[in-house]
C-alpha cells in the first residue's frame, strides 16, 4: 500500500523543493545522500558543478586546477625576447672564454664596435634604408596581389579555374629558381629585386586566404542571401572578416619570405643594401660586417613578425583560443 510521506521543510538557501514521495518499504533519501549527476556529484540539497562536487548548500566548487594546467599557461612578459637573449648570452660566454675563435666568428663586442663605426660614417643607415625600401615594396605588392587572387579564386568558380592552377604551379617552383629568368626580362635593377620579393610573398598570402575563404560557414552565406546583401557588401561584411585569421597567418609567412628573398637578391649584382655590404665584406674576410648584416636581417624579421602578431591579437581579440 502506498502512503505519502510528509514533505521536508524547504531549504532556506533554495526557493522551494518538490515534495518527496516513496513507497512504504522504500525509505526516503537521507539528508546528505549523494546523487550522481552528469559532470559532477551533488547532495540532495545542492546542485552539481561542472567537473566538481557541490556541498549541501548548493555552492559549487571552482574549476579544477588540473583543467587549467592543460593550456599553455599565462603569457610570459617579453617572452619572445627570451630565446634571442639566451643565444646572445651563449655567444658572449663562448667568445669571452675563448671557446669560439674570433677568426671563425667575431665576438659580440667587435660586431657592436663595427656597427658604431658604420653608423658614424653613414654606410649602415644608407644600406639599411635601401634594404627596407625593397622589402616593404615587395611585401606590399605581393600581399595585395595574393589577396586579390585569393578573392577571385575563393569566391567564384571561374576565378578558381583561371587562377588556382597557375598559383599552385608557382608554389611548386622555388622563387629563387626564377631569378635568372627575371634578370633576362628586367635586368639587374630595382625592378627585378622587388618583383622577386613579391613572388616570394604572393603564394603564402594566397594559399592561406583562399583556404580561409573556402571554410567560411555556409550559414553566413545563406544569411547574406536572405537579407539580400550585394556582392560587394558580402565581400566586405562576410568574406573579408571571415578570412581575416587565415590572411594574417599568410602575412606572417610572407614577411619571413620577403626577408629571405631580400638576402638573395641583394647579393646579385647589387650596389647598395645590407646584402651588398655583406658580399663586399666577404671579399675582404671581414666576418664582423657579415655578422652585423645577419643580425640586422634577424632583427628586422623578428620585429616584422612581432608587429603582425600584435595586429592579429588586436583585430582578432574576440576569439577565445588556446594561446589566450
Amino acid at each position: 500500500m502506498t502512503t505519502a510521506l510528509p514533505t521536508r521543510a524547504a531549504s532556506p538557501r533554495l526557493p522551494s523543493l518538490p515534495a518527496l514521495s516513496a513507497t512504504a518499504d522504500a525509505p526516503a533519501p537521507l539528508d546528505g545522500a549523494l546523487i550522481p549527476l552528469t559532470g559532477g556529484v551533488a547532495d540532495a540539497g545542492g546542485m552539481a558543478d561542472a567537473g566538481g562536487v557541490a556541498d549541501a548548500g548548493g555552492v559549487a566548487d571552482r574549476a579544477s586546477p588540473a583543467r587549467r594546467r592543460l593550456g599553455p599557461g599565462r603569457r610570459i612578459p617579453y617572452g619572445l625576447a627570451i630565446g634571442p637573449a639566451l643565444l646572445l648570452v651563449a655567444w658572449v660566454a663562448a667568445s669571452a672564454t675563448g671557446a669560439l675563435d674570433a677568426r671563425v666568428l667575431s665576438a659580440p663586442w667587435t660586431v657592436v664596435a663595427t656597427a658604431r663605426d658604420l653608423i658614424a660614417d653613414g654606410r649602415l643607415l644608407s644600406n639599411l634604408l635601401t634594404s627596407a625600401q625593397r622589402a616593404f615594396l615587395g611585401l606590399a605588392l605581393g600581399v595585395g596581389a595574393g589577396t586579390v587572387l585569393a578573392l577571385l579564386s575563393g569566391l567564384t568558380r571561374v576565378g578558381e579555374a583561371l587562377v588556382d592552377g597557375p598559383v599552385q604551379l608557382k608554389r611548386a617552383i622555388p622563387t629563387l629558381a626564377l631569378i635568372p629568368l627575371l634578370i633576362l626580362w628586367f635586368g639587374i635593377g630595382e625592378q627585378m629585386k622587388v618583383l622577386t620579393i613579391a613572388l616570394g610573398v604572393v603564394v603564402p598570402v594566397y594559399v592561406h586566404t583562399h583556404a580561409a575563404l573556402r571554410t567560411i560557414d555556409a550559414r553566413y552565406v545563406e544569411l547574406a542571401e536572405t537579407v539580400r546583401l550585394s556582392r560587394w557588401q558580402f565581400v566586405r561584411k562576410v568574406a573579408l572578416p571571415g578570412a581575416l585569421p587565415g590572411f594574417l597567418m599568410g602575412v606572417r609567412l610572407a614577411v619571413t619570405g620577403a626577408w629571405l628573398a631580400l638576402v638573395v637578391v641583394e647579393q646579385i649584382n647589387a650596389t647598395s643594401g645590407i646584402g651588398y655590404m655583406m658580399s663586399l665584406a666577404r671579399s675582404y674576410g671581414q666576418t664582423e660586417i657579415i655578422l652585423l648584416g645577419l643580425v640586422v636581417y634577424g632583427l628586422f624579421g623578428l620585429a616584422s613578425d612581432a608587429a603582425v602578431r600584435l595586429i592579429e591579437r588586436r583585430t582578432l581579440s574576440w576569439r577565445r583560443i588556446l594561446a589566450g
